[in-house]
């Protein structure tokens, strides 16, 4: 089949290219762009059984001004003195004159509370969270506020989710730059320094360009037709995604064709027989890869669920690609790809890879040992594994919305922020007893985590409830002492939901819902998605292995390394940024982000190694041997890969946003993990113990009774080979 699709590639390469690049501009023109699809509100993503998202629903139709969008104005002296009765007056005029100022969405701007050093005031803008238009109102609002209070003692900040959201957006907008900038550059460099050629270096990153140029509006157009939303990072992610595997699939076909060039083929026979040899292992790892994305479908939290499928239709493309667009290009420059190097034409002798291989081919008891030690080292820190939810906090901290947060917590409770509602909704028909709602409302003051109620400025009549046009619900604001998305104020909704439900007046259904409830329903889904996510995805992956190996053995070790390898990081990311850098958890994101990565990708390598060693026991070598020289052959190719994977992911390092260096040292370290322990040394090793039986029943490892073209010229790797 392979074979098949290369003959096709190379005879009619022109047709190829132009056939991708009518594709390209016609979805650049004409698609729909994928930045229409995104989402910035997490608790969006929640499926309508939690409780949070009922409480939403309630308010969206019972209390409609509610549900607008807010942002927090937090007055402050610019001396840091505290407030006169003059600076409470000027906070009032400020607020009125904004409020007045005929700002698009924004429906109202009020002063609420003020105490010794902080004032504050609520702007309400209508609109859902993900609408650009909010955004767009708040920076207007910001604008109009400046001239006003500049010729005062105060200084004014906007923060709450609106403000977090523009702040946030300018943040992932940089980070995008960044990486995409850091990307690129480090791919060039790292293939100049593996080739010692321009173009071999300039080619996966023009290759790559093009294919995204594709999968953005693909992935727009699925979004479209079935709904889908998009979380606001899946841009970032992509860029990673397509330069990381991309190169990775482009270097397993240019490292064959170098190979086959040394061996006497001419260039076009060359990248038919790379097509072939490597097109199996590429589709496979592809498969992989789409099946532990896809398996996200599984998940209840819809970020989970869209971010998936939006990557697996970029690993589609780009695998396409890899065996199309890419060999029909090299077919037309043929060795010249390597121009001006000439180290394309000589087998070399003596490589460190040489010497790997037959340390792993003599001894690989002891090398299964080490490596399997090295990961289980790593493995015990996910022992103290802690999920942080605390977005706010994994945000740059130099913004006007995270200084402007610290202010208010100078005077007022952090949860302040963002209170959390309850909501009382009749259940017998008769309308909502305000006297039996306000004394409900007052017996949360004891509760623990509340700190107390309306914090932030109660009603004109001094009542901590709001009752409906209808008289048929009330809602409750309740302020906590923690700030909203921290573990602590997670923690305290489930006693607070239970303390609601216990107490409701009589006739009533209590809900509770804000931000925090909603991320606390979000760390349910996410524990529920992560424990069907992945032994669903590590079966089906199994499956594939089982039929590219066409053996029942096989597959389990590789899983079970590919397990221990998806540990071993999380343990290592745990021990760096909790054990060292004291933080109070990682990202709760994070395992799934692992788990897309490390484990699809470190499929990946496992396939490449696994696959090459089956092939080098097709020849007539022994097991042993044939691990030896599996790892000769396939090791530079995996460590090259693995090298610029680790590199384009570390480049998240360099956005600025805690979140995001969190993921991009996670995933390098896995890919680090998987590429150059569990690869590398474990699997081949492992594999040479096991014999003949890990090709059982198929006995794909039976020798054809051929030799491959460049046999002769193989370097032994023990002596009696000689």
């Amino acid at each position: 089949m392979f074979g098949r699709l290369g003959r096709l590639v190379v005879h009619n390469p022109w047709k190829v290219i132009a056939a991708w690049l009518i594709a390209a501009i016609a979805l650049v023109m004409f698609a729909p762009k994928l930045s229409d699809l995104t989402n910035q509100d997490q608790s969006s993503f929640l499926p309508g059984k939690y409780e949070s998202v009922q409480a939403q629903d309630l308010a969206e139709k019972a209390f409609p001004q509610s549900t607008e969008q807010t942002a927090l104005l937090v007055f402050k002296r610019a001396d840091g003195k505290n407030l006169t009765e003059a600076d409470k007056s000027t906070v009032k005029d400020i607020t009125g004159r904004l409020g007045a100022a005929g700002v698009e969405h924004v429906s109202k701007v009020e002063a609420g509370a003020a105490k010794d050093r902080i004032a504050l005031g609520t702007a309400y803008i209508k609109g859902e969270q993900q609408d650009k238009f909010v955004n767009e109102a708040l920076k207007k609002l910001r604008d109009k506020a400046k001239p006003m209070v500049e010729k005062t003692d105060l200084k004014l900040g906007f923060t709450g989710s609106v403000a977090i959201n523009v702040d946030n957006e300018d943040a992932f907008k940089k980070a995008e730059a960044i990486v995409g900038i850091v990307t690129i550059v480090l791919i060039i460099v790292l293939l100049l320094a593996i080739y010692r050629s321009p173009i071999a270096a300039l080619l996966p990153v023009l290759m790559v360009a093009l294919v995204s140029m594709v999968a953005s509006p693909v992935i727009a157009i699925v979004g479209k037709a079935t709904g889908l939303q998009v979380d606001q990072s899946l841009n970032t992610i992509l860029i990673v995604v397509l330069f990381g595997i991309g190169t990775d699939y482009i270097l397993f076909l240019l490292f064959r064709y170098r190979e086959r060039l040394r061996a006497g083929d001419d260039r076009k026979e060359a990248m038919i027989v790379s097509v072939e040899r490597v097109g199996e292992a590429i589709a496979s790892a592809a498969g992989a890869v789409v099946i532990a994305f896809g398996a996200m479908l599984l998940a209840t939290f819809g970020s989970f669920k869209s971010m998936g499928p939006g990557l697996a239709i970029a690993v589609i493309v780009m695998a396409i690609a890899a065996l199309t667009l890419v060999p029909a290009v090299v077919s037309l420059i043929g060795p010249k790809v390597f121009w001006p190097s000439k180290t394309w034409q000589h087998q070399p002798k003596g490589t460190a890879f040489h010497r790997i291989g037959g340390l792993v081919g003599r001894k690989p008891v002891a090398v299964a040992l080490v490596a399997g030690v090295v990961m289980v080292a790593f493995a015990a820190g996910a022992l103290n594994f802690k999920a942080d939810y605390d977005q706010l906090g994994q945000l740059p901290g130099d913004t006007e919305s995270a200084k402007s947060m610290k202010d208010m917590q100078l005077d007022f409770a952090a949860g302040t922020l963002n209170p959390t509602q309850i909501y009382l909704k009749s259940t017998d028909g008769k309308p909502i007893d305000k006297g039996a709602a306000e004394r409900f409302a007052l017996s949360f003051k004891g509760v623990e985590g509340v700190g107390d109620l309306n914090e932030a400025g109660e009603d004109a009549n001094g009542s901590h409830v709001k009752v409906s046009g209808d008289g048929m619900s009330a809602e409750i604001a309740i302020v906590l002492k923690e700030s909203p998305f921290a573990n602590k104020a997670l923690d305290s909704i489930d006693p607070l939901r239970d303390f609601a439900h216990a107490h409701q007046p009589e006739g009533t259904k209590a809900m509770v819902g804000g931000q925090t409830a909603a991320f606390t329903d979000i760390r349910e889904a996410t524990n529920r998605d992560l424990s069907v996510i992945f032994p669903v995805a590590g079966l089906l992956i199994a499956l594939v292995l089982g039929l590219l190996l066409r053996s029942v053995v096989a597959p389990w070790y590789l899983m079970l390394a590919v397990v221990l390898g998806f540990i071993s990081t999380i343990g290592a990311t745990v021990l760096v940024f909790q054990t060292l850098a004291g933080n109070s958890g990682v990202m709760f994101m994070l395992p799934v982000m692992i788990y897309m990565f490390v484990v699809a990708i470190g499929t990946d390598y496992n396939i490449l190694m696994v696959a090459r060693l089956r092939e080098e026991a097709k020849e007539g070598h022994e097991p042993r041997r044939a691990a030896a020289l599996a790892v000769e052959h396939a090791g530079p190719s995996i460590a090259a890969a693995g090298v610029i994977l680790a590199g384009t992911f570390a480049s998240l390092m360099m956005a600025g946003i805690d979140m995001m260096t969190q993921m991009g040292f996670a995933v390098s370290v896995g890919i680090c993990i998987s590429a150059f322990v569990m690869s590398m040394f474990l699997v081949p090793s492992v594999t040479a113990l096991i014999g003949h039986a890990a090709w059982w029943p198929g006995h794909g490892d039976r020798a054809t009774g051929r030799v491959g073209r460049g046999e002769e010229d193989r370097k032994p790797v023990f002596a009696g080979d000689r």
